[in-house]
């Protein structure tokens, strides 16, 4: 989901991947409002930006996707570059460890 932030023509100012401000709507990829926004020449670090801040969102669809390819057994784990199987085991690791660490308020004895 995109966030922009227009000025008082309606014209895009911004664009974000979480709302800055009340004022911020969501907009579609495809408007033409945001295509003309990101293709202006001024705009080259608004996208960059907006390329950063989804780059871990899909990460994370491309290790699902793994996931199930290997649940419905259309791949083997094997089938990967080692490179490829260490940087998923490290990650899926880390999530383990970090998921460890969150409680859930109710379990909380106050």
């Amino acid at each position: 989901m995109l966030y922009a932030e227009r000025d008082e023509q309606g014209n895009i100012t911004s664009l974000s991947h979480t709302p800055q401000s009340e004022q911020a709507e969501a907009v579609s990829l495809q408007e033409p409002a945001v295509t003309e926004f990101l293709t202006d020449k001024d705009n080259r670090q608004a996208l960059h930006d907006l390329l950063k801040a989804t780059d871990a969102d899909l990460a994370r669809v491309t290790e699902d996707l793994i996931d199930v390819l290997v649940e419905k057994g259309v791949i083997m784990m094997t089938d990967l570059p080692e490179a490829a199987r260490q940087k998923l085991i490290t990650r899926r690791q880390a999530r383990l460890s970090l998921s460890e660490l969150i409680v859930d308020p109710d379990d909380l004895i106050l």
